[in-house]
């Protein structure tokens, strides 16, 4: 059973509110977060490996091995993250790695409301078969 033009134009105003009321939150919702968690990622590596070189040279200084090898051992860690992030990000205006490509060649980009009726109504039909 689809939605009455009434539920549309309610779930149409929702919508709109929650992009005024909180525009970064909604434009999470619509996935653009992978981006910049694997950007985030990458800046926290490069951090890291500054702060292992540190380590490695205040190791040095004071004739320390063991925080020479410490400082090493964060360096080699973030340099493999920082890489692992790098190649996993998205480009700009790409799908991540790991989406169906053939799922959605065939189908538009779809509102983030769309999504959730389309939901509402799967369940609805699988509750319906059910005799709740």
């Amino acid at each position: 059973m689809p939605l009455s033009e009434h539920e549309q134009r309610m779930l149409e105003q929702m919508e709109r509110a929650l992009y005024a009321e909180d525009p970064k939150f909604a434009s999470a919702l619509e996935g653009s977060g992978l981006r910049t968690y694997t950007r985030r990622r990458v800046y926290q590596a490069v951090a890291g490996f500054l702060v292992g070189i540190a380590l490695l040279m205040a190791g040095m200084v004071a004739k320390q091995v063991w925080l020479s090898v410490v400082g090493f051992l964060v360096m080699l860690g973030c340099a493999v993250l920082a890489v692992t992030g790098w190649r996993k990000a998205p480009k700009p205006g790409e799908q991540p790695a790991g989406a169906p490509q053939a799922r959605r060649q065939g189908r538009p980009k779809r509102s983030v409301m769309s999504r959730i009726e389309e939901r509402w109504q799967r369940r609805r039909d699988e509750q319906g078969g059910q005799g709740h």
